[in-house]
C-alpha cells in the first residue's frame, strides 16, 4: 500500500456499525506505517464547497480508482489506520490529485495568523561585564549606549512600548530619563530569564528581545522578527555570511533552516559541512552555499517565553552555550527571517570609536 491508493476500510456509519467503505491514503507515517486516510462518499448532496473534491467518470484517473460512480473525496472525514486494519486496495488516484489533496489539507490545517495587538520591545541590561563593566551606561556620541538602543527600537512600527529590564539601580536611574524601566531579580542566569520575569507581569501578546549593545540596530529587523510571530511561537533573524573571517569564527553563530524557513540547528561550528568543497578556499566555500549568520534578536509569544524558561538547560544548549537550542530540543519551532543587516555591537571598549564613526556617517 502506498500514498494515493484507494482502499477499503471499516468506516463507522450513522447506525454505529462499521462497514467496508472506500478511502484514499493521504499519508503513510514511518516507522510502523500507520495510514492517514480520507473517506469517499457517493452522497454528492453533502459536498462542502471549497473543501470536498469530486471525482467523476469524466476524470482521467476515474477508471483506475476502482470506484463505480461519481463520488466525493471528503477531506473533512479523516481517520488513521494501522496496515493490518485495511481490508484491501481497490485502485489508485492520479499523483497530481494526491498532491493537490495533500496541499489543500495542509493549507486548511496550517496555523492561522494571529493579530498581535501588543508587542513589547524588551532590552535586558546588566552592569557587570567581564570584558566591559558598566557597558550600558558608557557614553557613545554624547549618550549612554543603552539610550541609543532604545531610540532605535522606538523607530520600529511593531512595538507598543520599549522597556529596559535590569537588576542594577545605576542603569535604572539613567534609563528612566528616556524610557520605561522594569527592575528584575539579580540571580537570572540569562537575558531570556530576565525578560521572562518582565513579560510575566506585563500585559502583552508577545515580546521582542533586543540586545542592549547594538546602538545601530535596524528597526526594520525588529519589525520583521515581530511580524513573524503572527503565525509562529518564536522567531529570530539571520543574514548571509559574507566575510571569510566569520566562516570559522565560533563567536559568529550559524543557523541552517528548512524549506519553510524554520531553524533546523544553530551552531558555533560552520554548518553545513561542504563535503565536495571542503578543500577549497573560504571564499569559494562561501560562494558555494548561502551560509547564514544568526543575529541575536528573538521574538516570543508571551506564553511560549514563559513555557521556555521552565525547561532545564538542555544538553545541546550546554554543549554549544546557545540558549535557543533549548527551544529546539523541547519542540518549539523557531521562524528565521532573512534580513539584509549585519549586527554592529559594542563588546569591548575598543569598539566604541568604530561605532561612533558609524553613527557620525549615518548622521551625515
Amino acid at each position: 500500500m502506498k500514498e494515493g491508493d484507494v482502499i477499503l476500510v471499516p468506516l463507522p456509519q450513522a447506525d454505529g456499525q462499521r462497514k467496508p467503505r472506500p478511502a484514499i491514503i493521504l499519508r503513510a507515517f514511518p516507522p510502523f506505517g500507520d495510514l492517514l486516510v480520507c473517506g469517499v462518499s457517493t452522497q454528492l448532496q453533502q459536498e462542502v464547497p471549497g473543501f470536498d473534491e469530486l471525482i467523476s467518470r469524466q476524470d482521467i484517473d476515474f477508471p483506475a480508482s476502482g470506484l463505480h460512480t461519481d463520488s466525493l473525496i471528503r477531506l473533512g472525514y479523516l481517520a488513521e489506520y494501522a496496515p493490518a486494519q485495511i481490508i484491501g486496495v481497490i485502485g489508485v488516484i492520479a499523483p497530481e490529485r494526491h498532491r493537490r489533496l495533500s496541499a489543500h489539507l495542509a493549507r486548511f490545517l496550517a496555523p492561522r495568523p494571529t493579530v498581535l495587538s501588543r508587542v513589547l520591545g524588551l532590552i535586558p541590561a546588566r552592569y557587570a561585564s567581564t570584558r566591559f563593566p558598566g557597558k550600558p551606561l558608557h557614553p557613545i556620541a554624547g549618550k549612554p549606549l543603552i539610550q541609543h538602543v532604545v531610540e532605535r527600537c522606538r523607530l520600529a512600527k511593531s512595538l507598543s512600548d520599549v522597556i529596559v529590564a535590569t537588576d542594577d539601580s545605576r542603569i535604572a536611574e539613567a534609563a528612566r530619563r528616556f524610557c520605561r524601566v522594569e527592575m528584575t531579580r539579580p540571580d537570572h542566569p540569562s537575558g531570556t530569564d530576565r525578560i521572562a520575569e518582565v513579560a510575566m507581569r506585563c500585559d502583552c501578546d508577545a515580546v521582542v528581545n533586543i540586545q542592549g549593545d547594538e546602538p545601530l540596530m535596524d528597526p526594520a529587523v525588529i519589525d520583521a522578527v515581530a511580524t513573524a510571530l503572527a503565525g509562529q511561537e518564536m522567531s529570530t533573524a539571520a543574514t548571509p555570511v559574507q566575510d571569510p573571517a566569520e566562516y570559522d569564527n565560533p563567536n559568529v553563530v550559524k543557523v541552517v533552516v528548512n524549506a519553510a524557513g524554520r531553524a533546523l540547528y544553530f551552531s558555533r561550528r560552520t554548518i553545513p559541512y561542504l563535503r565536495e568543497a571542503a578543500s577549497r578556499s573560504l571564499t569559494e566555500q562561501l560562494a558555494a552555499f548561502p551560509f547564514l549568520k544568526h543575529l541575536g534578536i528573538y521574538g516570543y509569544r508571551r506564553e511560549t517565553l514563559l513555557r521556555l524558561v521552565q525547561f532545564p538547560v538542555s544538553p545541546l544548549e550546554q554543549a554549544e552555550k546557545l540558549e535557543q537550542l533549548r527551544a529546539l530540543e523541547n519542540g518549539i519551532p523557531i521562524a528565521v527571517v532573512k534580513v539584509n543587516y549585519d549586527s554592529v555591537g559594542v563588546d569591548v571598549p575598543n569598539d566604541v570609536p568604530r561605532v561612533e564613526q558609524l553613527l557620525a556617517q549615518r548622521r551625515g
